[in-house]
């Protein structure tokens, strides 16, 4: 396959990922406004944190409050990462290789720029419920994945979608639950009170993890959901899982069987490896906060290391 075709697969499901985390975020943070009690101020700095876009929105805004991050994180042009944005990207990715994608994937992600562009026509982020645009890009990306999954063959071409999606979805669930774990709440003595659950509640249901955790672990208790969000082997949204899945489709790739083709494979097989047999207790012993950050690192190396063994010009030519 075409580095280039790969690239652009590669990109297009990262940006839409990238646009449903997001969209999932918004929706639950201004639930959480709704259900905290009106003595807890709003924490959208805490949302935008999550994202990387801290620096970013400082240099834009002097302040932050609801609205502008909404704005900001779901329609601002001068934002790379908005949803806005996003949706943007992923259309003119999908557009380079329109001959590779099926009739129904473009149809879609076309319908998803077409409802963005819309949305910042009309300002949205100016309604007084902005929710049924969160809901909307949120059920736009999961028609997204059931097309790709109903459609495309399982040739290159699609395992590279699925590479970028995956490493996608885990980076952005260690950054929720990095923010939740080390910033979130105002006070050390709210840990355990009716806000503390609630807010690990809406962690759970932005990244819509909240039934099956409930269903296997039954109390909310913050070792068992970063466990669950980190090593558990079957949700589809914990990082184990999400690197198990992405090292398989490497593997497809290379046709590697034994060992590793390529320094991407070597990096997410180092990475699975240490979830496979990492422990939730001395995870927290040794510091959570610095273990997301670390694993955070961790994803950038494996995306660089698939860029210069997949994407790179200098290294495809010289394969030739």
């Amino acid at each position: 396959m075409l580095s280039r075709v790969a690239d652009a697969m590669y990109w297009m499901t990262r940006y839409v990922e990238r646009a449903e985390n997001y969209a999932r975020f918004m929706d639950v943070s201004f639930n959480l406004t709704l259900e905290l009690p009106h003595h807890i101020s709003d924490q959208w700095q805490p949302l935008v944190v999550t994202t990387g876009d801290w620096d970013l929105y400082q240099l834009m805004n002097k302040t932050i409050d609801k609205q502008k991050v909404i704005y900001f994180l779901g329609f601002d042009p001068k934002n790379p990462n908005s949803i806005y944005n996003c949706i943007i990207n992923a259309r003119e990715n999908a557009r380079s290789i329109r001959p590779e994608i099926t009739k129904e994937l473009w149809e879609q992600i076309n319908y998803m720029f077409y409802f963005v562009k819309n949305g910042l026509q009309k300002k949205v982020w100016q309604k007084k419920d902005p929710r049924a645009f969160f809901e909307e890009i949120k059920k736009g990306s999961q028609l997204f994945w059931g097309i790709i999954d109903a459609t495309i063959s399982r040739t290159e071409g699609w395992h590279f979608g699925r590479i970028g999606k995956l490493l996608e979805r885990a980076d952005k669930t260690s950054r929720i639950l990095d923010v939740k774990y080390h910033m979130l709440l105002p006070s050390p003595t709210d840990v355990g009170t009716p806000v503390d659950i609630i807010q690990w509640a809406a962690l759970l249901k932005s990244v819509s993890a909240y039934d099956m955790y409930r269903k296997k672990n039954g109390k909310l208790t913050p070792a068992r959901i970063a466990s669950f969000l980190i090593l558990d082997k079957e949700f589809p949204r914990s990082m184990l899982r999400c690197i198990s899945h992405a090292s398989l489709s490497l593997k497809m790739i290379s046709g590697s069987g034994y060992g590793y083709a390529n320094a991407a494979e070597k990096e997410i097989g180092i990475l699975e490896s240490q979830l496979e047999y990492a422990d939730i207790h001395d995870i927290i012993a040794s510091g959570l906060h610095e273990y997301l950050d670390a694993l955070q690192i961790k994803l950038n190396n494996i995306h660089s290391a698939i860029f210069e063994s997949f994407f790179s010009m200098e290294n495809n030519c010289s394969k030739m």
